[in-house]
């Protein structure tokens, strides 16, 4: 038996055995065997120097119309600066100009006035107060600018219709700066109710109610502008966007102009305390409001001279208030006018001023 190397060793030489028959032919015959290998180019520029002289001239030319393009960013930025500073100044010189005739009217009416002896002023209101003593009343003038409509709004008496509270209690609850009676009521068993059409935060309290004898509403619209009159109908009245109002009687001034008092009017009472309020061209308000039936011998003002004043004043339109004991001014928590009744009278609406 064949051990197991024995046929390692036969293996390998009858694998090999042809190879080496060849590689020993070759040997004898002489022929030899040659690896040919590729050779792989290799070239070295002589253009270098001219090469590098080229690419430096590029980065010279790179390098100059950067500084250009720098030095013309600069100048650029230098004239936009001062385009920028001389437009700013137009347009505070334009703001300034615009501002002028509104200044000049301004001091036109405050001219008339006098000299404020209190003034409240913030982003939203400027409030000017003075006094008014022509010799045969006394009274105090408000004069207002509302910056924002959001300045004055009207209240109801505790926040509830048929309810009262004096104006000085509406301000401190609501945090007012100022604020004045506003339209009439009447008394019933339920309580005290707003007299005729009143609306309160864009909504009719009770309903529309077309205006009869010598009723009117006044109030604000929605973009704080003064509005009032006589109206046949809900939709009249809402052409002009009521936000809020009341109602009394009679209208004083209308397009700067004078409207007939009725005779009742006039010597029912002849002189009372007044509230009344108006507005000028450039939607400022004014304020009236008088004193009367006190003991130092000053019974208020009639109709026809709180109209004529006005007038003179260059309001345009005028609304009366209610008046007698609902005559209210109060101003930083403090109560001006003396109230007829020795104390303020509590109403059921309010027309409020916030800075």
């Amino acid at each position: 038996m064949m051990t197991s190397h024995k046929q390692i060793n036969r293996f390998f030489l009858l694998v090999t055995g042809p190879f080496l028959g060849l590689l020993i032919a070759m040997l004898i015959s002489g022929t030899s065997l040659h690896v040919q290998q590729k050779p792989v180019p290799f070239t070295v520029s002589t253009d270098i120097p001219a090469t590098a002289a080229a690419i430096s001239g590029q980065l010279d030319q790179a390098k100059e119309a950067a500084q250009t393009t720098i030095s013309s960013i600069k100048k650029t930025a230098e004239l936009y600066n001062k385009t920028t500073s001389t437009m700013s100044k137009i347009v505070q010189s334009s703001q300034k100009a615009a501002k002028q005739p509104e200044t000049i009217y301004n001091n036109k009416i405050t001219s008339k006035l006098g000299s404020p002896y209190k003034t409240v002023e913030s982003d939203r209101i400027r409030l000017e107060l003075f006094t008014v003593n022509p010799g045969t009343y006394h009274g105090y003038a408000m004069k207002i600018k509302l910056k924002s409509p959001e300045a004055m709004r009207m209240t109801l008496g505790k926040d509830k219709l048929g309810s009262s509270e004096t104006t000085l209690a509406a301000a401190k609850r609501y945090g007012a700066v100022a604020g004045i009676n506003a339209g009439g009521f009447a008394d019933s068993k339920k309580g005290r109710f707003p007299l005729s059409t009143t609306v309160l935060d864009g909504k009719y309290l009770g309903g529309f109610e077309p205006s009869y004898k010598d009723l009117f509403f006044v109030g604000l619209n929605k973009s704080g502008k003064l509005i009032g009159g006589q109206f046949s109908s809900q939709e009249e009245l809402d052409r002009l966007h009521p936000e809020f109002g009341a109602s009394f009687v009679p209208v004083l001034l209308k397009n700067g102009q004078k409207k007939q008092i009725p005779d009742k009017w006039k010597t029912s009472p002849l002189r009372a305390p007044r509230t009344v309020i108006g507005n000028y061209k450039d939607d400022q308000l004014l304020i009236i409001v008088v004193d009367g039936y006190n003991e130092n011998g000053g019974s208020g003002a009639t109709l026809e001279e709180i109209q004529t004043r006005l007038y003179k004043l260059g309001v345009q339109d005028a609304y009366n208030l209610d008046g007698g004991g609902s005559s209210s001014l109060v101003v930083n928590g403090k109560i001006v006018n003396q109230p007829s009744d020795g104390q303020l009278r509590p109403v059921p609406t309010h027309f409020l001023f916030f800075k």
